[in-house]
């Protein structure tokens, strides 16, 4: 196959880029984010995903605040060493570091509703949240990585649950499920390995 198809080249340069700045285009970011939400699927159209997207001071008071307060607290509890939470301490600075934030929620309210509508596949519908989830957020990952923006996306819940829902008003019903960090890249990531097709694939024809 010719290597010309946008969407796989989109696909290729998203990466995870730790080292990120501020000076983005915020608008432009945040349209990214929420068209690609949009467009992305879940099961039954149910349109599970709702984002909180937090700039500015907002962005910076979620990793500083927010974030180190309750990731130090659960570290003591834990009885981490305190040179542990200074390596943390740092990572979350450099989140802070980027230009903005935004947090993927699921509405278990619709899921709820869903399994009860269809209850032959009640088991099944906290997967497919889970999973649409993950497409909205690698989604928009990509849209963001085909604008020139860099990304990693973060995974502090359910740690920092309590402290969110409180700060920013968040319905009972949002469960945070990830924290896209978004921002201009400043170093250029190494080349990413694959594991051979072989052991990956198989393809059969009867």
């Amino acid at each position: 196959m010719e290597k010309n198809m946008s969407f796989l080249n989109a696909l290729e340069d998203r990466r995870s880029i730790y080292v990120l700045g501020k000076s983005i285009d915020i608008d432009e970011a945040i349209d990214a984010i929420k068209e690609a939400v949009k467009l992305s699927s879940s099961a039954f159209n149910s349109q599970t995903s709702r984002v909180l997207i937090l700039i500015e001071q907002a962005h910076d008071k979620f990793w500083q605040d927010i974030v180190a307060k309750d990731v130090k607290t659960d570290m003591e509890r834990q009885g981490f060493p305190k040179s542990v939470w200074e390596g943390t301490k740092a990572k979350l600075d450099g989140f802070a570091a980027a230009g903005l934030t935004a947090l993927f929620f699921e509405d278990m309210a619709v899921v709820k509703g869903l399994q009860e509508q269809f209850p032959h596949y009640a088991d099944h519908f906290l997967a497919w949240s889970e999973q649409s989830t993950g497409i909205a957020s690698v989604n928009a990952w990509v849209a963001l990585s085909d604008i020139g923006l860099g990304a990693n996306l973060q995974h502090y819940n359910p740690i920092i649950d309590d402290s969110v829902a409180k700060t920013f008003d968040i319905p009972a019903s949002w469960s945070l499920r990830g924290q896209l960090v978004v921002g201009t890249p400043q170093v250029i990531p190494t080349p990413k390995s694959f594991m051979d097709d072989a052991d990956r694939f198989k393809i059969f024809s009867a």
